[in-house]
């Protein structure tokens, strides 16, 4: 006949069965989150602004289309310095701990992002003007390239086995969150301002970052390192140049890593940065699209936390691979919403496209990737799939997609080949990886 079980049953079955909800896990998570959502703020306001100030304010006498193009170009610019930012921190996050990076990565972001809104523009300084935004637009992309990989494994080393993708997705819905922060902050003063917009009104949201950074600055000092690494640490284990390992044992991840990852930026680009302008230049409202735009990116929020929750229980490649495949089928409506010139056509198309096809790729994709790599190399490993994916699929499509529309004269079809060919090719990437859900991370 067997006994009630004792008070020490019942912990031995809390130490096995671990919880996100403990004091240390909330303060982690909300240091994932909170980090995050201030450096995207930042980074995702810049994407905004390029859109609508910066061709205006530091390109002005390009001309129709081209001045568009050019600030297009300081936005790939960004795209391009992530990966060396996840190279960097990667390298350094690996050898001397986690936390140590995040906070200089948001430290390095808050001070870029405050110079672009002091910057002077064009008609004053003349070409030091746009020279200086693409220096600057560099530093906040080697920051934002640090920034993910740190608060994502800050995350998932902390976590149990079973709640990883949850707890991963507090690092990645800080995007989302950031992006809300920063469209609406520029929604704000653009009504403000009114004529006075691209004067100063645009510049307020960007002086505002130092005020973010001092707040993350609080949250991030107070969390401990990972015990992954505390582990490796103390293993005493000789490491080399983690960039150096990674090629040698993990090229396959990375590559991979970096196309599954490629079709969530794609999407992002052409809704958020992209699908702005376009919807703007149709004659949709400026300050409507803004607000619909953060609305759209809540939607993101919560689909976010579903699909990752939703990844811990069927496995990261059903969920991302599900998706792909949803955007594909979807591309082509989205397109044509986007462009029609109403309002209500651009609202249907973000809910779609950013909302609902990133939303479900955005909430594995950070456990998917990390889960690919080993601790000795995970921050360098993750950062160079998941940064090189940023540049290649959100650094370039704006530039790519503007091409295209010229190519096409206006039409819409070349564009939505693009977007299907980089939804499918994530689909097979994510195929042929092997699922990470029960893999021991150390």
């Amino acid at each position: 006949m067997s006994s009630a079980p004792t008070a020490a049953d019942k912990g031995a079955v809390a130490t096995a069965e671990p919880s996100l909800n403990t004091k240390d896990m909330r303060r982690i998570l909300a240091s994932s989150f909170v980090g995050s959502a201030i450096e995207y703020y930042d980074f995702v306001l810049y994407a905004t602004a390029a859109s609508l100030v910066f061709n205006k304010v530091f390109f002005a006498n390009l001309g129709p289309g081209f001045d568009l193009f050019a600030s297009f170009v300081t936005l790939a610019v960004g795209y391009l310095a992530r990966p060396l930012g996840g190279l960097i921190f990667g390298h350094f996050g690996d050898r001397l701990g986690r936390k140590k990076m995040l906070v200089l990565s948001m430290l390095i972001m808050g001070l870029g992002t405050t110079a672009i809104g002091l910057l002077p523009p064009t008609a004053q300084i003349g070409m030091a003007a746009p020279i200086a935004l693409v220096v600057l637009r560099l530093v906040q992309g080697v920051a934002v390239g640090g920034e993910w990989g740190g608060a994502a494994l800050m995350a998932i080393e902390h976590a149990p086995k079973k709640h990883r993708g949850f707890a991963a997705a507090f690092a990645n819905a800080g995007g989302p969150a950031g992006a809300i922060l920063g469209t609406l902050a520029l929604s704000l003063f653009a009504a403000v301002s009114g004529d006075d917009f691209l004067v100063w009104g645009w510049r307020v949201p960007f002086l505002l970052s130092a005020l973010l950074i001092v707040v993350g600055m609080v949250i991030r000092l107070k969390v401990a390192e990972t015990p992954s690494f505390q582990r490796l640490e103390a293993a005493g284990e000789k490491r080399r140049v983690p960039l150096l390992d990674v090629l040698k044992n993990n090229p396959k991840a990375v590559v991979l890593g970096l196309l599954a990852t490629t079709s969530f930026y794609v999407c992002q680009s052409m809704t958020t940065v992209w699908g702005v302008s376009v919807a703007v230049e149709s004659g949709a409202d400026k300050n409507g699209v803004l607000n619909i735009k953060a609305l759209a990116a809540l939607l993101t929020l919560v689909i976010c936390f579903y699909s990752a929750r939703l990844s811990d229980r069927i496995g990261r490649g059903r969920v991302l691979m599900g998706a792909s495949l949803m955007g594909a089928v979807l591309v082509y409506p989205i397109l044509v919403l986007m462009t029609n010139g109403e309002l209500w056509g651009f609202a249907m198309a973000i809910i779609l496209g950013n909302g609902l096809v990133q939303g479900f790729l955005y909430g594995p994709i950070a456990a998917y990737v990390a889960e690919q790599f080993p601790t000795r190399n995970r921050y360098t490993g993750a950062s160079l799939a998941y940064q090189g994916a940023s540049m290649i699929g959100a650094g370039f499509t704006p530039m790519i997609v503007a091409g295209l529309s010229l190519a096409a004269g206006g039409g819409l079809w070349l564009i939505a080949i693009f977007w299907i060919v980089a939804l499918l090719a994530s689909t097979v990437a994510v195929r042929l990886t092997p699922e990470g859900t029960q893999r021991e991370l150390d």
